[in-house]
């Protein structure tokens, strides 16, 4: 017969029944070792994202620009910024440790829109905050930027040292 395609295939198609059964185990078992790998590979995620962020000190947090870390200190200086920013108003930066001009580290925020600005200083001005995000750098000063205050925490004042 030309043109058929009968005795050169068998009728049950490119595999016989055994071939077929061994096809579809090995399939199995790759499948199941792509998903086991990919699951190995997941794991150290979850497990990173649990962790908590290293503390910082202020005054050391210029050389972990680009970190994402913890840092706790006193807010000894306000600022608020010229230009607001849409749906945030206008930013305040809140100094830690040290004041204008020379402060060594600061958080960027903004208040809430009922409260504006002010309402950002009046919670945070002369108390121990520690706030928990990615340093970046402006001006050579190194900053979180706390857009979700949330990240802001008020911390108890810390006891006056005893005297001995």
């Amino acid at each position: 017969m030309i043109g058929s395609d009968a005795g050169r295939f068998p009728e049950s198609g490119w595999l016989s029944g055994s071939s077929r059964t061994l096809e579809l185990e090995n399939m199995t078992t790759i499948r199941t070792f792509i998903v086991m790998m990919f699951m190995t590979g997941l794991l150290p995620l979850a497990f990173a994202q649990s962790a908590e962020p290293p503390r910082v000190a202020p005054a050391d947090a210029k050389n972990h620009v680009g970190e994402t870390v913890t840092i706790c200190g006193k807010v000894v200086d306000t600022k608020i910024g010229k230009y607001g920013i849409p749906k945030h108003g206008k930013p305040v930066n809140l100094d830690l440790d040290q004041p204008e001009p020379n402060p060594i580290f600061f958080i960027a925020t903004f208040g809430t829109e009922a409260g504006g600005p002010q309402e950002a200083i009046t919670a945070y001005k002369d108390k121990n905050v520690c706030v928990t995000g990615k340093i970046s750098e402006a001006s050579s000063r190194p900053y979180i930027m706390a857009a979700d205050r949330t990240q802001i925490k008020p911390q108890a004042d810390k006891p006056p040292a005893e005297v001995k």
